[in-house]
């Protein structure tokens, strides 16, 4: 995988997740410490090749992922029914820990997250991977709103009944 086709007017964190994803897919390969991975990936892309601020997202959402991984693949399992997490495609697999990461741990708007997983996924899986990846965010998403509203619901309650 190669930014050799990057398109014009691609934004910072798109980029900024293509290499997440890269260094995701060298993880999934290669279990060697975070640390070491972040630093081999920039070192050979070449330091200049992307500002500080993009290298830090990608840097920030590896590190994030890798240690979150069990959790992330949890929520992952829990919609991708009748599809065991390894037996995935290894690019699809880590476009998923990307974007479910994103859900959980960052304030990254989820359509946003979504359509970015989907873009990536098109770019470096297949079409068929794509409606794979919709169908498992769309679903994790839901799951997220569904459980945002009961708990505002629930505190809605309290401040209700101490009123």
């Amino acid at each position: 995988m190669s930014f050799e086709k990057e398109e014009k007017g691609s934004g910072t964190r798109r980029k900024a997740r293509e290499s997440a994803l890269q260094m995701l897919f060298a993880a999934d390969v290669d279990s060697s410490d975070p640390e070491v991975l972040i630093a081999d990936f920039w070192n050979e892309l070449g330091a200049e090749a992307f500002d500080d601020k993009t290298r830090d997202f990608a840097n920030n959402v590896v590190r994030g992922a890798l240690k979150h991984v069990s959790v992330v693949d949890d929520r992952i399992r829990s919609r991708a029914e009748h599809w065991r997490i390894e037996r995935m495609a290894i690019v699809d697999r880590n476009i998923l820990r990307l974007a479910v990461y994103e859900f959980l741990f960052e304030d990254t708007p989820r359509t946003v997250v979504i359509n970015e997983a989907l873009e990536i996924a098109r770019r470096f899986s297949t079409f068929e991977a794509t409606q794979f990846i919709n169908g498992i965010l769309d679903a994790i998403k839901l799951d997220l709103e569904k459980a945002d509203t009961e708990g505002e619901q629930k505190a809605d309650s309290r401040t209700t009944s101490t009123s």
